[in-house]
C-alpha cells in the first residue's frame, strides 16, 4: 500500500507540474518596460473573480475618470506578484494581511492603500469525514506561492505538526489520494472540490474564521518608497478600485461577464459556474461581521491579532504595527 501511494504521488506530481508549466507558459507576465506615468497593477494570482472589482474599474472607465492610467498585468504561476513589485516592474499588488506582514518582517517595506477583505476565507479539507484537528502529522497540501501563514500558525499552536506538501494550483494531489488534507479558499478550491463530487461538511472542513483566526485577507499594497513618491496617484487608484468593487456588488451578472473576458484572455482553466460562485463568496467576505457593511479598511484589532498569532508561532520576528501598514494620507 505504501509503495502504491508513493507511485501515485509521483504520477500526480508529474501531471500537476505539467499542467502548471502549461499555465505558466500561457500566462507569461509582461517583460516590456513600465510606461512612464502608468500604474501597473498585478493581482496576486491569475485572472479570476477574486479580482473582479479591479477589472470593473478598468472596463467601466473608473480609473480614467480618476485621472490614473492603469494596466493590469497578472503574474504567471511560476513567478509571484510581489517579486514584480520588488523589481519595480509593477507598482501595486494584492496580498493577504498575514502574508504582507511576513514580507515586511523580511525587510520589504509595504503600505496598504485599500483593504477589500474583511473576513478570512482559509479552510482545511480532510478526507473521509475526518476532523483535521485529529490528524497529527498529516500530509497537508499548501500553495507554493504562500497564503498559508495562518494554517502554519494553527498547526504549531495545536501541536499538529502537519507535513506540508507544496502544490502550484488546483486540487489534483488531494483528489488523487496523495494527501490526507489540503488547504483551500472558500471562494476557490472549496468549490473545485464540490465540483468533483466530494462530500464536504462540518466534519471534514475546518474554517479558520470560526476558530479564532478571522484575520483579514486581500488588500492592495505598494512598496513604501513608490507610495511616498506617488501618494496622489495611489489615492486615486484606491478610490477608483473601491468604486469598481461597489459597482460589482450592485451588478454581479454584468461583472461576471467582465470576469469571463479576463479569464478567456488569460487562458485560465476554469468555468463560468465556478467563477460565479467565487464572485458571490468574495463579495460576501467583504462584508464585516460586526458592522454588516463593506468598510474597505484595515482593522487595527485584526492587525494586533495577526501580530499576536504570528509572533507566538514564530512566523515573524518583530511586531508589525498598524501605523507601518496604513500610510498617513
Amino acid at each position: 500500500m505504501d509503495k502504491f501511494r508513493h507511485w501515485m504521488l509521483v504520477v500526480t506530481l508529474v501531471v500537476s507540474f505539467a499542467g502548471s508549466a502549461a499555465m505558466a507558459l500561457a500566462q507569461q507576465d509582461a517583460k516590456a518596460p513600465v510606461k512612464d506615468g502608468t500604474l501597473i497593477f498585478t493581482p496576486q494570482w491569475t485572472a479570476q473573480a477574486q479580482f473582479a472589482g479591479y477589472y470593473v474599474a478598468l472596463e467601466k472607465g473608473f480609473y480614467k475618470e480618476a485621472g490614473v492610467d492603469v494596466e493590469i498585468v497578472h503574474p504567471s504561476v511560476s513567478r509571484s506578484a510581489i517579486s514584480r513589485v520588488q523589481k519595480n516592474e509593477s507598482h501595486a499588488t494584492t496580498l493577504q494581511l498575514a502574508q504582507a506582514m511576513e514580507i515586511i518582517d523580511k525587510g520589504v517595506p509595504l503600505v496598504n492603500i485599500l483593504q477589500t477583505s474583511m473576513n478570512n476565507a482559509l479552510v482545511i479539507v480532510s478526507r473521509r469525514g475526518v476532523d483535521p484537528l485529529t490528524q497529527k502529522g498529516a500530509r497537508v497540501g499548501i500553495w507554493n506561492s504562500g497564503f498559508g501563514q495562518l494554517a502554519i500558525c494553527m498547526s504549531r499552536k495545536e501541536g499538529l505538526n502537519y507535513d506540508w506538501i507544496r502544490f502550484a494550483s488546483h486540487v489534483n494531489l488531494f483528489v488523487s489520494g496523495a494527501l490526507d488534507a489540503t488547504l483551500a479558499m472558500s471562494y476557490n478550491e472549496y468549490y473545485q472540490l464540490l465540483q468533483t463530487g466530494m462530500a464536504l461538511d462540518d466534519k471534514n472542513v475546518y474554517r479558520f474564521c470560526d476558530h479564532g483566526y478571522n484575520i483579514q485577507e486581500d488588500g492592495v499594497y505598494m512598496a513604501k518608497d513608490y507610495y511616498e513618491a506617488h501618494k496622489d496617484q495611489a489615492r486615486r487608484f484606491a478610490e477608483a478600485s473601491k468604486k469598481g468593487w461597489e459597482w460589482a456588488a450592485a451588478h454581479p451578472d454584468e461583472t461576471l461577464e467582465i470576469v469571463m473576458k479576463y479569464v478567456k484572455n488569460g487562458k485560465v482553466a476554469t468555468n463560468r459556474v465556478l467563477q460565479k460562485l467565487m464572485l458571490k463568496e468574495v463579495l460576501r467576505l467583504q462584508i464585516d461581521r460586526e458592522s454588516k457593511k463593506r468598510e474597505f479598511r484595515l482593522r487595527p484589532d485584526m492587525v494586533k491579532h495577526a501580530n499576536r498569532l504570528m509572533l507566538e508561532n514564530k512566523m515573524i520576528g518583530r511586531e508589525i504595527k498598524y501605523e507601518q501598514l496604513v500610510p498617513n494620507k
